[in-house]
C-alpha cells in the first residue's frame, strides 16, 4: 500500500505536467486506486513478486509495448538494482533515479565513505577498506575510540550494523555482521566507523541533470525509527535551521557533483550537534 501511494503521487503529478502514464500491476493490485486512475495499465504477472514487479522482462516488455519513455522505481523492489538501471538504459528507456555506475558506487557502503571524504564532507574515523581480520579491527576501534559500529559494506535498509560498545564484544559482533552481511547480501565485507550518539537522520534530496546540474530539494528528518527501520519522515525538520539547512544541502550537492552523479539521489546525513553533518 505505501508503494501504491507513491504511484498516486506520480501519476497525479504527470497528470498536471500533461504527461501520461502506465501503471504496471500484478494480479494482487488489479483493483488499486493507481491502475484506475492511470492513463493504462498493464498487467505484467502474478502476485508475487518474484514473477511481477520483480521480474524484469515483463517490466521491459510492458514500456516497449505501451511506448513509455521512462520508468520510476519508487523504493524497494528495483529501485536500487544496476542491472535494471542498465537494462533501462540499453533499450531507451530513461530509469528515474541514479545512473548504473552511481548505483555501483553507492552500493558499496566502504568506497562511499571514500567518494564523499573525498570530496570534502566530514565522515566518522573508520576504515577506508573492508576489514581484513579481527586483529585490523581492534586496532581500528581503539584508534577511534569505543563505541564503534560494525556495518556490512553492502548492506542497506538498516540491515547488517551492530553497535560495538567495548572490546569484549568486537570479535563476536564481528562475527555475527560478517555472517548477516553473507547471509542477506551475498557479501561478507565489513567495515568499521565511530558510532555517533544521539545523532538525528536526515536526508537530502538531490536532483541531477546529464549536463553537470545539481540541486537540492530540502531535508527530512527520519530519526524516529524501530530496528533501524523509518517509522516516520518529517519535512522540512524541526530541528534544523536554515543556515544549516543550506549547509547540508550545498554539501549533499558537492559531493554528488563531484562523483558525476545525475537523476535523483537522496544522500543520507547523520547530524551531531549543530555543526557537522556525517554521511550515514
Amino acid at each position: 500500500c505505501n508503494r501504491g501511494e507513491i504511484a498516486l503521487r506520480i501519476i497525479r503529478s504527470c497528470r498536471d505536467m500533461g504527461i501520461k502514464t502506465v501503471q504496471i500491476y500484478s494480479k494482487a493490485d488489479a483493483d488499486s486506486r493507481p491502475v484506475e486512475l492511470a492513463d493504462e495499465a498493464v498487467l505484467i504477472g502474478p502476485a508475487p513478486a518474484s514473477r511481477s514487479y520483480l521480474h524484469i522482462p515483463s517490466i521491459i516488455h510492458a514500456c516497449l509495448m505501451t511506448g513509455a519513455e521512462a520508468v520510476h522505481p519508487g523504493y524497494g523492489f528495483l529501485s536500487q538494482d544496476t542491472y535494471f538501471a542498465e537494462i533501462c538504459r540499453d533499450s531507451g528507456i530513461t530509469f528515474i533515479g541514479p545512473a548504473p555506475k552511481v548505483m555501483e558506487m553507492m552500493g558499496d557502503k566502504s568506497e562511499a565513505r571514500k567518494l564523499m571524504s573525498d570530496a570534502g564532507l566530514p565522515v566518522p574515523g573508520g576504515t577506508e577498506k573492508p576489514l581484513v581480520n579481527y586483529e585490523e579491527a581492534e586496532q581500528k576501534a581503539e584508534q577511534v575510540g569505543y563505541p564503534v559500529i560494525l556495518k556490512a559494506s553492502a548492506g542497506g535498509g538498516g540491515r547488517g550494523m551492530q553497535v560495538v560498545w567495548n572490546r569484549a564484544e568486537l570479535g563476536p559482533a564481528l562475527e555475527s555482521v560478517r555472517s548477516t552481511a553473507q547471509a542477506v547480501f551475498k557479501d561478507n565485507r565489513v567495515y568499521l566507523e565511530k558510532f555517533i550518539r544521539d545523532a538525528r537522520h536526515v536526508e537530502i534530496q538531490v536532483m541531477g541533470d546529464r549536463h553537470g546540474n545539481v540541486v537540492y530539494l530540502g531535508e527530512r528528518d527520519c530519526s524516529i525509527q524501530r530496528r533501524q527501520q523509518k517509522l516516520i519522515e518529517e519535512s522540512p525538520s524541526a530541528y534544523i535551521h536554515d543556515d544549516l539547512r543550506r549547509r547540508m544541502g550545498e554539501a549533499a550537492v558537492r559531493g554528488a557533483k563531484d562523483d558525476g552523479i545525475s537523476g535523483r539521489l537522496r544522500p543520507e546525513l547523520l547530524l551531531h550537534g549543530d555543526e557537522h553533518a556525517y554521511p550515514g
